[in-house]
């Protein structure tokens, strides 16, 4: 058989404060069956004071390395793929994170590719595996608070209304056998670059001003067009990358056995399954934990597999987007590895 790179255990966090969407719904002004039924929130999970984005990754990656039955002494790098709104600006998380799960022989480093940085990072991380000769195991690891940034008296991100707080981390072994990453597919594009973002706090705009802080939140530059911009490209560029990503393993969309795909409004969720010729019971609903980022998946997958969604031999699809704007897909097959491997 030959190399390649294979999931060992996965592990979530959850903050201890909840909000149900009657609450949310109360709060922000916007009727608790609108949040239901059109965002698909009944509820989602909010940082605590002790929930640091690096706290999050961190208590993931413990359950993680638990769930892998792994030594972290055994791991070889750590990436970290959580967000760029960490516990400090300017600073590395993966060096944090290396230190207090104990992982002493680790070289460490941060990566970003918004909320597609799971699948990435399992591309990344799968990359550095195949051709380092001495790294066999490999901790991604990601905690997201991005909620932070979100001000829900600006409407034109109402579609951020559902973004939430938690931790996920993956270990990653070389020649596991099991669990096996096949092909993954990537594509961007870069006229929405500047369409959603925090407009104060970065070298665009600095010195900062005491009134910025006002301002640090996410914005639409163009609510006007957005919508209908990135409506017109954004399901398609999902369903390139989830059949590019299919096609690299050898299979097609009648092969899908799950989606883990990131939350989104219910409709473009069925949307999605529709096209694809799934079922709803293919796939897991994140309605009560809402959108975590780049998390999302591995939420998904825990949730698939906890449900006996997933299973020995099945095809499974890592599905995600991030603002800047991102699509991404990963395919996995659970269970024995076996031939062929044609990523």
């Amino acid at each position: 058989m030959r190399d390649h790179v294979g999931i060992a255990g996965i592990g979530t966090y959850l903050p201890r404060r909840y909000v149900t969407a009657r609450e949310l719904a109360s709060s922000i002004g916007i009727d608790e069956k609108i949040i239901v039924e059109k965002f698909g929130l009944k509820g989602k999970y909010l940082p605590t004071e002790e929930d640091t984005t690096s706290f999050m990754g961190i208590m993931a990656a413990k359950k993680a390395l638990e769930n892998a039955h792994t030594n972290p002494e055994e791991v070889d790098i750590v990436i970290w793929n959580g967000a760029q709104h960490k516990d400090y600006p300017c600073w590395l998380a993966c060096t944090k994170v290396a230190h207090e799960i104990g992982a002493k022989k680790a070289w460490a480093f941060d990566m970003e590719a918004m909320c597609g940085s799971m699948i990435v990072g399992l591309q990344v991380a799968r990359s550095l595996m195949l051709v380092e000769k001495n790294v066999n195991t490999t901790l991604l690891v990601s905690g997201y608070r991005n909620v932070d940034l979100v001000n829900y008296a600006h409407r034109p991100t109402s579609f951020m209304f559902d973004i939430a707080a938690s931790g996920a981390a993956v270990v990653l072994k070389k020649n596991y056998g099991k669990n096996v990453l096949l092909g993954i597919s990537n594509v961007v594009d870069g006229s929405f670059a500047e369409d959603c973002i925090v407009p104060v706090g970065g070298t665009k705009k600095w010195p900062m001003r005491p009134e910025d802080l006002n301002d640090y939140y996410f914005h639409l530059t163009d609510s006007d067009t957005f919508k209908e911009r990135l409506g017109n490209v954004t399901l398609k560029n999902f369903y390139y990358v989830i059949d590019d990503a299919l096609k690299k393993s050898g299979f097609s969309r009648k092969d899908i056995s799950y989606l883990a795909i990131l939350h989104f409004k219910r409709s473009a969720h069925m949307e999605v399954l529709n096209e694809l010729g799934l079922r709803e019971e293919q796939s897991f609903y994140l309605e009560d934990y809402g959108h975590m980022g780049q998390n999302d998946q591995i939420f998904s997958l825990e949730e698939g597999l906890r449900r006996g969604k997933v299973k020995d031999g099945d095809i499974v699809v890592l599905v995600g987007a991030g603002v800047g704007w991102t699509w991404n897909a990963a395919v996995i097959r659970w269970g024995k590895a076996r031939e062929p491997m044609s990523w």
